[in-house]
């Protein structure tokens, strides 16, 4: 994976991994506002921003979250989690929202990693999204789509790999493989 400096997007993109443990470093509140401004410049639909966020730090909340899903250990090491909502109410197309609640999500990864932030996006805990709700005194209109953990990251290797582009592209037609 290329980390060439001249390109720091793409660099960034490239270099992003899932951060799952994270030291206790508390968050400060202007490395949060840069990275919900990063989610919030995320292209959306008709520019209706359908994302609302939860900022959540209090450890008595983390902890009742944490309840709520498989991977509460990620959750309990967190320092900061956000919870990304499509709010219904200024939704006009669910599919284009929530496509435009993932480009915010990974917006927010981005510049986590660029602000040497960890993160992980969780989607497991959707399946107790109504306890969430609960939790955080969300209004019926909320939508929950993500809880992002985020922390400053704790020592470790982390890999990842992908497929190569000639098993995911195709040249025209489906069927015509892309060579790289």
């Amino acid at each position: 994976m290329p980390a060439s400096g001249e390109n720091k997007v793409i660099d960034i993109i490239l270099n992003r991994r899932s951060v799952r443990e994270f030291n206790d470093r508390p968050i400060s509140k202007e490395e949060i506002n840069k990275i919900l401004n990063a989610g919030r410049w995320a292209p959306s639909g008709l520019n209706n921003q359908p994302w609302r966020f939860i900022v959540i730090r209090d450890p008595e909340t983390i902890l009742k979250l944490s309840e709520c899903t498989h991977y509460s250990i990620i959750i309990e090491g967190a320092p900061l989690l956000i919870a990304a909502f499509l709010d219904t109410e200024n939704s006009y197309n669910r599919t284009k929202d929530v496509q435009a609640i993932g480009a915010s999500i990974q917006n927010m990864l981005l510049a986590c990693c660029d602000l040497g932030l960890g993160a992980v996006w969780l989607g497991e805990i959707l399946k107790q999204n109504e306890k969430v709700n609960s939790i955080l005194h969300c209004p019926p209109e909320l939508d929950l789509m993500a809880v992002l953990a985020i922390g400053e990251p704790a020592p470790g290797k982390r890999t990842s790999s992908r497929k190569p582009l000639s098993e995911l592209v195709f040249n025209e037609k489906y069927g015509q493989k892309w060579e790289e």
